[in-house]
């Protein structure tokens, strides 16, 4: 087998960004789609030369090896499960699902299915961030004991605003800013530490008012890592920008500093005796282009590792377990922020354990910050 046909599910913005990224991977084959919409489905087949389908069983039955699914959050689960039970692999846009509960039933069923199964989260598999994995495992800053991270991503107001539109919705998208692009970061550091979140404290605030069934457009939190370190991630769709991410990374011999907008996107402080400029800032060279070219490049190693995992029958890189783990984490964030305080992941581990975290957005709205009293928009 030197390809894996894969069958796409959605056929929206990400659906796009996954086809025109795997172009360069000879592993990668996209031959059919799936959506409820036939007009939708039938433009996004002739325009792309792959088979169009509106009937879920009939795609699932088709030729493909492998299911890729770009739907929004709340269908994540019933669509892994049903394509478990079809014997296709599958991979699945992020946040795995919105909860503990609903992940855990994707992973019991791809496992009792025999598939390969794993959360499409692009920043694994991002060059710069690859990159930076690499210089912490060989030691070049040392131990790390400070993360800073951010993530903006402007989206249209209107789906704020649009009570009935599923994104940032508590119940269908599992949260706002902080759940929809949160999971990116926690997933990223979490990744990078080789560690697991111990406590979190959280605020989130609203800089547009929008309905009480919607949740935060921008939020800040702050993480303590099991083995001591701390890292603070903040994420807003309200800020005025291309979509971009930066990370800054403070180690006891040194500084990562990477950032989405510039080209190179790494620059390296290092007093190790092995760093290639020992003292002093330098940027390595590194694949990397400006948005939105850098989600091409990221979406197809992403698509082209699983292929390889499913072609040669090994785990993939990110396993369904760390995906699982960016919710939690994004969950507790919540907890934090609703409870006003610092609240570690055992507490909250043992609230989901007894079911008592089930209505955690219940009264949320009150909980959010409306900084938007305070704030004139042009």
């Amino acid at each position: 087998m030197d390809y894996i046909k894969f069958g796409i599910i959605g056929t929206g913005q990400a659906a796009r960004f996954h086809i025109n990224g795997a172009k360069n991977h000879s592993n990668v084959k996209f031959v059919a789609a799936y959506d409820i919409v036939e007009k939708s489905v039938q433009k996004f087949a002739k325009r792309l030369k792959v088979e169009g389908f509106t009937d879920l069983d009939k795609f699932l039955n088709s030729d493909i090896d492998a299911v890729h699914i770009n739907v929004p959050h709340y269908l994540h689960k019933d669509l892994v499960i049903e394509a478990a039970k079809a014997g296709k692999h599958i991979i699945c846009e992020k946040p795995m699902a919105n909860t503990l509960k609903e992940c855990d039933e994707m992973i019991n069923a791809t496992k009792k299915a025999g598939v390969k199964f794993m959360v499409a989260e692009n920043h694994r598999f991002l060059p710069a961030h690859k990159y930076i994995k690499g210089v912490i495992e060989k030691g070049l800053i040392g131990d790390v004991f400070l993360i800073r991270s951010y993530e903006g991503a402007y989206d249209d107001p209107t789906k704020f605003c649009d009570p009935n539109h599923w994104m940032f919705s508590f119940d269908k998208g599992g949260g706002g800013a902080l759940f929809d692009q949160g999971v990116h970061k926690f997933a990223t550091i979490n990744w990078l530490l080789n560690d697991k979140v111990e406590s979190a404290q959280s605020w989130c605030i609203k800089t547009i008012e929008s309905p009480s069934n919607k949740g935060e457009d921008t939020a800040s939190v702050l993480l303590h890592y099991k083995k001591g370190a701390i890292a603070e991630v903040s994420v807003s769709t309200s800020a005025i920008h291309t979509p971009t991410n930066r990370i800054e990374i403070q180690g006891t011999m040194g500084t990562i500093l990477e950032d989405h907008d510039w080209n190179p996107p790494v620059k390296i402080f290092s007093t190790h005796k092995e760093a290639p400029k020992k003292g002093e800032f330098y940027i390595p060279e590194i694949e990397h282009s400006s948005f939105p070219k850098y989600y091409l490049i990221s979406f197809g190693y992403e698509d082209a590792h699983f292929a390889d995992c499913i072609i040669n029958n090994k785990d993939p890189e990110f396993t369904p377990e760390e995906a699982r783990e960016a919710v939690a984490v994004a969950r507790l964030a919540y907890l934090a922020a609703k409870k006003g305080s610092i609240t570690t992941m055992e507490e909250f581990l043992e609230m989901v354990k007894n079911k008592e975290i089930e209505n955690l957005f219940e009264g949320f709205d009150k909980v959010i910050i409306k900084s938007y009293e305070h704030l004139k928009w042009p």
